[in-house]
């Protein structure tokens, strides 16, 4: 009786944390090309105020899944954010800059931002990175010529 309620309290404690309470989740049409990323299908976004997914789609099976939170977690196992960085985009990127592009918010700091009509853009350029950055309701543009890195980001509307 002792063994059965104890495996009863054990997975009942390993199923809570497993929940996954998003408060949005949004289907995207993405493009990303990056050093070890090459993909162009639907995906998921799906984020609350501690942490966001992004899965991954081909032929409506699920490939894929990042998870960003104080790590970015992907299939080969979680990292730090420079780690992330470092081996799937650019170590000269703020660590948030995978974060701050799946939610179309300002990149580096906000560095070079240029409000525009329906949203804003930012052109960063030195001798690491050359990023031109486009945000508008529907759609998230990150192209870094320098890197080779492009994450396209659009509602399926």
């Amino acid at each position: 009786m002792i063994k059965v309620s104890f495996l009863l309290v054990i997975t009942l404690l390993f199923s809570a944390c497993s929940v996954k309470n998003y408060e949005q989740t949004k289907t995207k049409i993405l493009i990303i090309k990056s050093p070890k990323i090459k993909f162009a299908d639907i995906g998921y976004i799906r984020n609350s105020n501690e942490k966001i997914e992004l899965e991954l789609f081909i032929a409506g099976k699920c490939i894929d899944r990042i998870s960003v939170n104080t790590l970015i977690c992907v299939s080969d196992g979680c990292m730090s954010k420079s780690s992330f960085n470092k081996d799937y985009l650019s170590v000269f990127y703020d660590e948030d800059v995978l974060q701050n592009i799946l939610l179309g918010t300002p990149i580096f700091g906000g560095k070079n931002r240029v409000k525009t009509e329906d949203g804003f853009e930012q052109n960063i350029s030195d001798a690491h990175v050359e990023i031109s950055y486009k945000v508008t309701p529907h759609a998230v543009s990150f192209k870094d010529k320098k890197n080779n890195i492009i994450f396209n980001i659009k509602d399926t509307e």
